[in-house]
C-alpha cells in the first residue's frame, strides 16, 4: 500500500480545507514546492496534488505551484482539481504530472474518461468523493443521486489506473478513516482504490492494512501529517513492513 502525502493548493499556498469548505482553510506551507521536497526527503513514493481553486472554477488555478513541485522532486505526482477537457488533460502530462484525476468531470462526462484512458493508459484516475454515499461534484458544491458504487461499476472496463474515494464527511477533521466504505467500494470493482479522508494515526494505516486485498492499493494523508497527528516516518515504517510481509 503506497502512502500518498497531500498537497492541497489554494492561492499558492499549501492549504488544508475541513469537509472541502474553501472557507475553512488552514495554511500549513506557503512554499508548496519545498513541502514537496520535504515528503520526497522522507521517502514518499508519490504526491497527490490538488488544485482546490481549480476544483471550483473549473479550469486549472495554481498552474505555477503545480509546476514548481513538479520541477523539485523526482518522485511521480497525481494532480486533480479542474481538470475538465482533453486539452488540460493533455497539457498536465506533458508538463510532467503522472497521472490526472477527474472527479466532476467522471460523472458529467463519463466519455472523456474513457477517451483520456485509451490514449494515456495507466495515467487516469477517476476521482469519487461522496457525502453520504452520494457523490459530490464541482469542488463538493454539488451532491448528485449516484452512489459512489454505481459511479465506479461505471469505468469498469475503461483502463482506469485507480480509484481516489474520498469520504468528504471526514475529510480534515481527523475523524478517521472510513475503511469499511472504502473496502466496499473496492469489492465491488477490479480497479484500485486509494482511501482518502479522515485519515488521522497509524490506527487508520492499520484498519487500510487489513482490508488491502480486497483493492484498497493506497492512502492519502493531509493534515493528520502536517499536524504532526501522523508521524510520517512511522507511517512509512508500517507501510514497508506490510508490503515486505
Amino acid at each position: 500500500m503506497i502512502l500518498y502525502p497531500a498537497i492541497d493548493l489554494k492561492g499558492g499556498q499549501c492549504v488544508r480545507l475541513v469537509q472541502g469548505d474553501m472557507s475553512r482553510a488552514t495554511v500549513f506551507n506557503a512554499d508548496p514546492a519545498a513541502q514537496a521536497r520535504d515528503f520526497a526527503a522522507a521517502g514518499c513514493r508519490w504526491l497527490h496534488l490538488v488544485d482546490l481553486d481549480g476544483a471550483f472554477a473549473g479550469k486549472p488555478m495554481n498552474a505555477a505551484a503545480v509546476e514548481a513541485i513538479v520541477g523539485a522532486v523526482d518522485i511521480p505526482c497525481q494532480l486533480g482539481g479542474g481538470i475538465r477537457d482533453r486539452a488540460t488533460i493533455e497539457a498536465w502530462l506533458e508538463r510532467g504530472i503522472a497521472r490526472v484525476i477527474l472527479g466532476t468531470a467522471a460523472l458529467k462526462n463519463p466519455g472523456l474518461v474513457r477517451e483520456a484512458c485509451r490514449a494515456h493508459p495507466g495515467r487516469i484516475v477517476v476521482g469519487i468523493d461522496a457525502r453520504g454515499g452520494r457523490v459530490a461534484t464541482e469542488g463538493w458544491a454539488e451532491v448528485s443521486e449516484m452512489t459512489a458504487t454505481e459511479l465506479a461499476r461505471r469505468f469498469e472496463d475503461a483502463g482506469v489506473a485507480a480509484i481516489v474515494y474520498t469520504d468528504i464527511d471526514r475529510d480534515g477533521v481527523l475523524a478517521g478513516v472510513n475503511a469499511t466504505a472504502t473496502a466496499a467500494l473496492a469489492r465491488a470493482v477490479s480497479i484500485p482504490v486509494i482511501a482518502s479522508g479522515g485519515v488521522a494515526s497509524l490506527d487508520d494505516l492499520k484498519a487500510l492494512l487489513a482490508v488491502e486485498r480486497d483493492g484498497v492499493a493506497g492512502v492519502i494523508s493531509g493534515r493528520a501529517l502536517y499536524d504532526g497527528r501522523l508521524d510520517l516516518a512511522a507511517a512509512l515504517a508500517l507501510l514497508a513492513r506490510a508490503e515486505a510481509a
